[in-house]
């Protein structure tokens, strides 16, 4: 699966992804590093990608309706949570290779508890 890593997650979101065997592109490495939430949902739209994003403004479904992406998921992690804990929570989604299989059209919510899946 292709999966685009928005600036709101930490760099090393990106090649964690890519040790699990997908294609994984921040968009800071993409000039997309600034860009408004809708650039990067048209990108990532046109282009074949997954979101994978903290920004809880993807998680609205009417403003980003899942069924219009390869995907979307929302890390939701604590304010000050370390890198560590977002890559664990990043992890603990990649390591449920039946979750991703069901990914296409779908809104994936992540955190410490548990993943929802819309």
């Amino acid at each position: 699966m292709r999966f685009l890593v928005d600036a709101s997650m930490p760099r090393s979101a990106a090649i964690l992804i890519g040790s699990y065997g997908h294609e994984a592109v921040d968009v800071r490495d993409i000039d997309l590093g600034t860009a408004k939430d809708s650039d990067i949902a048209a990108f990532a739209h046109a282009q074949g990608f997954a979101i994978v994003t903290a920004d809880l403004d993807f998680g609205d479904v009417r403003q980003y309706p899942p069924d219009q992406y390869q995907g979307i998921i929302v890390i939701e992690r604590p304010a000050k949570a370390t890198v560590a804990l977002t890559l664990k929570l990043v992890g603990g989604l990649f390591q449920r290779p039946e979750l991703l299989q069901q990914l296409p059209g779908r809104l994936v919510v992540v955190d410490a508890w548990r993943i929802r899946m819309r």
